[in-house]
């Protein structure tokens, strides 16, 4: 950590903090868990203990925070609004509601992403990974983002939302779009051009919806469509169907949250064991040992590093003030690199005995609901690639370059040379 560190001029937008923010991070534990960034208006906690607690607490800290977007200027805003008045409302669904609105939402569609469901997935995700590596395994070397990182999770949850192979381009594309403006300073013409692709997304869903009015078929989507609240459940009073706003709204979310966030995992775990070659010499002698590699994976890189919260009151947190509206950011990646919670927390460490502390999916009622299908992509390709890959090495062509956005952490490339078993 360096000694002249500063806090003060903490800006979690500065290009140089962007590609490695666990120094300011760490000072942050060490002295200010919860420091106020005033020229962002928010918040930011960074302990595992204060994280939990905010969390935890939903009465307090609200998730109805709009979206994942830094505030705009009246005018900039008016020019967005115009856009997304050309398609369908963007409401608040999962990642944005609170009970009872979200636990209505959360039932309903974990009746259409069940377990089974999930399982049911694992030879469909083993034969686009063998597929994937047919393409690179005799080259000699492989960009892992493009060749992997990007496609695996992509084709994956484009199977589980019935989009056709000749689609999968425009899926990625809106993929893109919809995080956009995630924790990222990009210009406004740039946010006006990602919501026009959100509402190409939109009308293809729509429509794809309508379909399956008539002829249902046996997808995800048929069964969103169609899923209800039991009239026995007590947690729930709203009981009717969802409507085609909300549906567009979970597909969208089901869509980053499904490929985004595991293509960053992938990657990362890679360089991990390019890194930690005792590592990968264990796995390949032990593949029982790849759900523990998989688990400190997501608790070292963290895709998610953060998600905002309102606060509904004024409320102290750890000495410090926090006015009610303001917005507050839970950092998971300063939580999961916890001195008080993990030994060296720097270190990869699939051995270590509470690997399963990390906040990788966040916790409790907003817990991600696709954080099984993540662990399954995670598991199915490293025993893959495990099983046809000698042995690998990262290229000087690496410039360990992260996509420059606060909230989503992820290589932009990974080079690797590569030897086939």
């Amino acid at each position: 950590m360096p000694a002249d560190l500063d806090l003060k001029t903490f800006n979690p937008f500065d290009p140089t903090t962007l590609q490695c923010p666990f120094p300011h991070y760490a000072r942050m534990r060490e002295s200010l868990p919860v420091l106020h960034v005033p020229a962002l208006s928010m918040y930011m906690v960074a302990s595992h203990a204060l994280v939990g607690e905010v969390i935890r607490d939903i009465d307090t800290y609200s998730s109805a925070f709009g979206n994942t977007s830094m505030p705009l200027p009246a005018e900039d805003r008016a020019k967005l609004m115009e856009v997304i008045a050309e398609a369908y409302p963007r409401v608040p669904t999962m990642l944005t509601a609170d009970p009872p609105n979200h636990t209505r939402y959360r039932r309903l569609i974990s009746k259409a992403f069940t377990p089974k469901a999930i399982s049911e997935l694992e030879p469909f995700i083993r034969s686009i990974a063998t597929r994937l590596i047919d393409s690179w395994i005799n080259t000699g070397s492989i960009e892992f983002v493009r060749q992997f990182g990007v496609p695996l999770p992509v084709e994956v949850i484009a199977k589980a939302l019935n989009v056709p192979d000749d689609r999968l381009a425009d899926f990625k594309r809106w993929s893109d779009d919809s995080i956009a403006g995630i924790g990222t300073s990009i210009g406004i013409e740039q946010r006006v051009e990602a919501e026009r692709g959100v509402n190409e997304f939109q009308r293809y869903f729509a429509a794809e919806f309508d379909k399956r009015r008539d002829r249902p078929q046996d997808d995800l989507l048929t069964k969103l469509l169609n899923a209800r609240i039991d009239d026995d459940d007590p947690d729930v009073t709203d009981k009717r169907a969802l409507d085609m706003p909300e549906m567009l709204s979970i597909v969208q979310q089901l869509l980053v949250a499904g490929n985004e966030t595991t293509t960053k995992m992938l990657t990362e775990m890679m360089r991990l064991l390019a890194e930690n070659p005792e590592q990968w010499a264990m796995v390949k002698a032990d593949p029982s040992r790849i759900p523990s590699i998989v688990e400190e994976s997501l608790r070292l890189s963290t895709p998610t590093q953060g998600m905002f919260r309102i606060a509904t009151r004024d409320v102290e947190l750890a000495g410090v003030h926090i006015p009610k509206g303001s917005r507050v950011v839970v950092v998971f990646m300063s939580a999961n690199r916890d001195e008080a919670v993990f030994a060296e927390p720097d270190e990869f460490n699939p051995d270590r005995p509470n690997l399963l502390d990390h906040l990788a999916f966040g916790k409790g009622t907003h817990y991600c609901l696709g954080a099984n299908l993540s662990r399954l992509e995670g598991r199915v390709a490293l025993e893959e690639i495990a099983k046809r890959v000698a042995s690998f090495s990262l290229r000087d062509t690496n410039d360990y370059s992260y996509h420059p956005s606060f909230m989503l952490r992820g290589l932009v490339k990974l080079d690797f040379d590569v030897v086939p078993a």
